[in-house]
């Protein structure tokens, strides 16, 4: 068997998730589909709560982050997975390979972060209204931000440094559409088994303490809202709550069935259906599920449209 050296003059194959059968050509333009309203969709809510000056809150100005992240993370693996079928070359280079891998570790590790600073705005929100101002001023949400993409990238760059230092066999084909570490990690010929305990450690960091956090925040809430006298406030608070609570299963469910199980348990057709979802799909369904059930968006989007300001 044949030990590649650690240098950027090799290529990856990404065997991807279709073939050109009927029913994967038509997966394929449904991907495609997907990939597409989603770009729109975190797009319009992007330049929605930069523009409307009534959605400039601690809320919308984290959810406006959750956009870009969306957005970025389906334009690290899509375009790429797109222009292979395409083409038909599968190829992608170590360099290409490692910018796939640092960016979505990155952005997957930023949005767990993301995901608790939203559900603890909702906390002092719902659980501390008259101190909203000052627990959760303009430039705490601006550092807690900042921290979650940090963080995010710290993640990246160390899976990333523990990646590159491998060394890979003859066979360099990844079961998968994009550079997922799972799917390099039965190729190296390099122990991994320090890594994957490092990348379980991560995935603790990354994904068991934020849901901490998200979970003690919300139990507070629903105390609250069962409390809550106006029938009005209690429907308002329980609307934004389902809201986030329903990006939050979709998110941390797929990600902690992904990442935090042993390697032995992957199997590559389970590995590329569940990446799909949580890169492709919950993206599309995020802006869906908070302007659905979001008056204050719904008003907001209908008013700027009527200005023409979104077209």
């Amino acid at each position: 068997m044949v030990w590649r050296n650690q240098t950027f003059n090799f290529d990856f194959i990404l065997l991807g998730i279709f073939n050109h059968r009927p029913i994967h050509i038509f997966l394929f333009s449904l991907v495609l589909g997907i990939f597409i309203v989603a770009f729109m969709e975190n797009i319009i809510m992007i330049l929605l709560i930069y523009l409307d000056t009534q959605l400039h809150t601690p809320m919308y100005f984290l959810l406006r982050q959750l956009s870009l992240m969306d957005l970025m993370l389906i334009c690290t693996t899509v375009p790429k997975m797109t222009f292979n079928y395409l083409s038909g070359r599968k190829s992608i280079s170590l360099a290409g390979c490692g910018i796939q891998i640092f960016f979505y570790v990155s952005l997957l590790g930023a949005e767990c972060f993301l995901l608790a600073v939203m559900a603890y705005d909702r906390y002092v929100a719902i659980c501390n209204p008259l101190r909203y101002t000052i627990l959760m001023n303009q430039k705490l949400c601006i550092l807690m931000t900042i921290a979650s993409w940090i963080l995010g990238s710290l993640d990246g760059i160390i899976v990333l440094a523990a990646v590159l230092s491998f060394s890979y066999c003859s066979s360099l084909e990844i079961h998968h559409f994009f550079c997922d570490v799972a799917a390099l990690l039965p190729l190296s010929c390099t122990d991994t088994s320090a890594f994957e305990r490092l990348l379980f450690i991560c995935c603790v960091v990354m994904l068991v303490l934020p849901v901490s956090v998200i979970i003690g925040s919300y139990s507070r809430v629903i105390q609250a809202v069962i409390s809550m006298h106006s029938e009005e406030s209690r429907r308002k608070a329980f609307t934004t709550c389902s809201s986030h609570l329903s990006v939050v299963g979709l998110y941390y469910g797929a990600a902690m069935f992904m990442y935090m199980r042993p390697a032995s348990s992957h199997t590559p057709d389970q590995d590329k259906i569940v990446s799909a979802f949580y890169t492709i799909l919950t993206p599309m369904l995020n802006p869906l599920i908070y302007s659905l059930r979001n008056k204050e968006v719904s008003r907001g989007f209908q008013k700027l449209l009527r200005k023409g300001k979104l077209m």
